[in-house]
């Protein structure tokens, strides 16, 4: 699937590690009388892992300073250690799940795993929403007129995206998040940047987000740790899918120096045509542009973000936001039900809670979701979205219970949930609302 670029100018906020408050989600192994400062030197490098620092190396490792990739000056140490002045340097961490819309469309139907699957609407103007990497290893991809992506791959299925189901995947991932981290910032329906800086053992608390993930949503994600969002995002991008990729701002250098400076998030199209008809074809070239020349070019202030840039230096804080954009209450069952009566009951139970939960919050919502899990793991997902807010619980059941009967669960069922989303404030008294219901 397409990914949000990033800001052409990020905010530069600070770079010092925020104050340790709550929980530190992770901590310190038991026993262990040296807490994991952060993703240093690994023994072996084994699956996909691929820890930056060099071995043997005595010396934080920093980035391409003013005078190259070696220089120390204007440069971050590696993730964990410690600068100069005792203060903690950041570690930051950034999450993507893999083929996102497609890996959703694969847990509900399972039929297709092994096939080249592709995601879009099915018609002359369509284009790709995101493909299975079954279907890009002929060469389809996100954004690719769906015309040209059946010519690359005659054999591939394509399926209508459902944005609904997405919906509520996104916020199961993001609510494991939120749950193992403190600091959170999702910047799409699959991606999040963490603030690990606070953290003794980030890598082995990524490692377990990352497990945890799989085992509760069966969705896949991979995981980038760095000094800084720029290298973080880099990592997670490097050793897709299922990828967990620990690097500095060095090893960034040592890997993309010859790759074109559009590598770089918030370097658009534009920037990078015109820095290569000044012969500014790679971040080595633009490295070696000094920064004066780069604020003559682009500006007082976007001269020196690129000469930054290229030198792998970001110092965008990790900001969380916290509004949230659904809440959900599901359950599931030790023996799958069978009966429909009692998954209805079910449901109608579930949509109780949830509704009180609301009002205790002093909000309501105009979409209403319902998610079905059968005895052997497809999950499907159901919603309607109503042009006021719901505002009485029998209402929310009722809703709830005809999109089960619609759907009519072909087996038993292991997990029954129900979710409002468009959330908004309470503002009056509201009015009871009269719901078209499926009374099949």
């Amino acid at each position: 699937m397409g990914r949000r670029r990033g800001s052409a100018h990020p905010e530069r906020g600070p770079g010092a590690a925020p104050s340790v408050s709550g929980r530190d989600r992770i901590g310190r192994r038991r026993g262990s009388a040296h807490p994991e400062r952060g993703p240093g030197p690994a023994p072996s490098v084994s699956g996909r892992e691929r820890v930056g620092r060099r071995r043997g190396s005595a010396h934080p490792v920093g980035g391409p300073g003013p005078t190259g990739p070696g220089s120390s000056r204007r440069s971050r140490a590696y993730p964990g250690a410690v600068g100069s002045e005792g203060t903690p340097v950041r570690c930051i961490g950034h999450l993507d799940c893999d083929a996102f819309f497609a890996s959703v469309e694969l847990l509900r139907r399972p039929e297709l795993r092994g096939k080249p699957v592709i995601v879009a609407h099915d018609g002359p103007r369509s284009v790709v929403t995101t493909a299975t990497y079954e279907a890009r290893k002929f060469g389809v991809g996100s954004a690719m007129p769906l015309a040209t992506a059946k010519h690359r791959c005659p054999q591939a299925i394509v399926v209508p995206p459902d944005h609904d189901a997405y919906r509520e995947a996104s916020a199961e991932v993001m609510g494991i998040v939120r749950d193992e981290v403190e600091i959170v910032e999702q910047v799409s329906v699959d991606e999040a940047y963490m603030d690990l800086t606070a953290m003794a053992m980030p890598k082995s608390a990524m490692r377990r987000l990352q497990a945890r993930i799989l085992r509760e949503t069966q969705l896949h994600v991979s995981l980038g740790i760095g000094p800084n969002k720029l290298v973080a995002k880099l990592a997670s991008d490097a050793e897709k899918p299922r990828g967990f990729c620990v690097m500095d701002r060095r090893d960034a250098w040592r890997r993309w120096a010859d790759a074109s400076p559009g590598l770089l998030g918030g370097i658009g199209p534009k920037t990078t045509d015109d820095l290569a008809r000044r012969g500014v074809d790679t971040i080595r070239a633009l490295s070696k542009v000094d920064e004066a020349t780069l604020s003559e070019w682009y500006g007082a202030r976007n001269g020196p973000w690129l000469w930054r840039r290229c030198r792998f230096d970001d110092d965008t804080p990790v900001v969380p936001v916290r509004e949230p954009v659904s809440e959900s209450r599901e359950n599931t069952f030790s023996v799958d039900l069978a009966d429909r009566d009692e998954q209805e009951a079910e449901l109608r139970r579930l949509s109780i809670k949830l509704f009180e939960a609301l009002e205790g919050q002093g909000r309501r919502g105009r979409t209403v979701g319902i998610k079905v899990r059968l005895k052997d793991f497809t999950t499907i997902t159901r919603s309607r979205t109503f042009p006021h807010p719901v505002v009485d619980e029998e209402a929310l059941a009722d809703t709830a219970v005809g999109m089960l009967r619609e759907y009519d669960p072909p087996q038993p069922v292991r997990l029954l949930g129900v979710r409002m989303a468009s959330l908004e404030l309470e503002d009056g008294p509201g009015v009871q609302l009269t719901l078209p219901l499926s009374t099949g």
